[in-house]
């Protein structure tokens, strides 16, 4: 049967996200399986580590939300299922989703989508334009908060799905160990970033857009400032502002505003985001909307650092509160400064007991493994 799956992965664009490497991990994987495998997509900076030899990559521009182009798009989708005997089209977002959808239906051919976010809506064109995701003959959804989201929002195009199931994000355990990293590495990435290793590091993580709560995090910072004074640690924020330049530069006056310039860092991009979380002491993922699934909670953990988070969306799901990590009232700056005070002056024997607690809930629950095992059981079923 793994000989004759040959399954076509759909996405926007291989860049660093969670859907991203998801969808990178799955395509490595099913070779290993005696599967076919192959990528549509239409560029990304996850393009380079592609193996040509184990994955075939396509490239499309299935990123564009133009209906000629959803249109164009699943024309020449229709000749890739035919000409390579593609088996299963997996969707990964909803602009390539809805190619994907015609292209299925005219080749006959199984549709699986994964449901990566909570794709906010406001009437009902945008929530029938969301509805592809729904439409397939397996959703897998990436937590149980996006599968009580599915089924609150989405029930009426639910009812011809012939499966849908929670399949957990997954990551790189080995990649992200902290015992693999060197501290000749450790010590040049703090000069690159020009860092003094002597005071506490807090690293927020993720790109700069509204809902990460970078804001709420700099007011919270301020409040530490205020409790601990200057001196007890730095901040570094690291995340491309992908053309919010009005919004970056709404922080960098919070920061001037607050004369916080000199602690907190702006840094765009790490080409090793295991090496930050690693020189780093507190990870903050401060979002004010839902994660759907809390990717820096996950990999923070895996990398044995202390987490704090809002109780809201996937980080309930993958951080057990008080035991490895803290959750703080979402959108509160009083409860976030007050949890980083917490951690700022905690014993070393107890950031030690979390960040080893945090480690074993990622091994058990969380790896990449078990993701990429899951789903591919889940596409021998479909073709059963």
């Amino acid at each position: 049967m793994s000989s004759n799956i040959k399954v076509l992965q759909v996405i926007p664009r291989l860049g660093y996200g969670g859907a991203e490497t998801g969808c990178y991990d799955i395509a490595h994987y099913l070779p290993e399986n005696n599967c076919k495998s192959f990528i549509v997509t239409s560029g990304g900076e996850l393009i380079k580590f592609i193996d040509k030899k184990k994955v075939k990559l396509i490239r499309l521009p299935v990123q564009s939300k133009n209906p000629l182009l959803i249109f164009f798009n699943s024309i020449i989708l229709i000749g890739i299922i035919l000409y390579y005997n593609i088996t299963i089209v997996h969707a990964r977002s909803r602009a390539p989703a809805w190619s994907c959808l015609f292209a299925t239906k005219l080749t006959r051919r199984k549709f699986v989508t994964t449901f990566h976010g909570t794709y906010n809506f406001n009437g009902n064109i945008k929530k029938f334009y969301n509805s592809v995701m729904v439409r397939s003959d397996l959703i897998i959804a990436g937590s149980n908060f996006i599968f009580s989201h599915i089924k609150e929002n989405y029930s009426e195009f639910l009812k011809s799905t012939k499966k849908f199931l929670v399949i957990f994000r997954g990551i790189n355990i080995d990649y992200f160990d902290a015992s693999t990293k060197l501290e000749s590495d450790e010590k040049k990435l703090l000069q690159k970033w020009e860092i003094n290793k002597e005071k506490k590091i807090i690293l927020m993580p993720g790109r700069l857009t509204s809902w990460k709560g970078q804001q709420l995090f700099i007011d919270a910072i301020n409040q530490v400032k205020i409790e601990l004074g200057y001196e007890a640690f730095h901040v570094v924020i690291l995340g491309s502002e992908q053309g919010r330049d009005l919004y970056k530069k709404k922080l960098i006056r919070l920061c001037e505003q607050y004369r916080l310039t000199n602690q907190i860092k702006f840094i765009e991009h790490c080409e090793d985001m295991a090496l930050a979380y690693k020189v780093s002491d507190i990870v903050v993922s401060p979002s004010i909307e839902p994660e759907a699934f809390g990717r820096v909670a996950v990999e923070a953990q895996s990398m044995e650092k202390l987490i704090i988070a809002s109780n809201i969306g996937g980080s309930n799901e993958t951080i057990i509160n008080g035991k490895t990590g803290i959750l703080f009232e979402s959108g509160n700056v009083k409860s976030l400064s007050e949890k980083i005070i917490q951690a700022i002056t905690m014993d070393e024997t107890s950031i030690k007991s979390i960040g080893k607690e945090g480690r074993k809930n990622i091994i058990k629950k969380f790896n990449v493994e078990k993701m990429c095992f899951s789903t591919y059981s889940e596409y021998k079923r479909l073709l059963n």
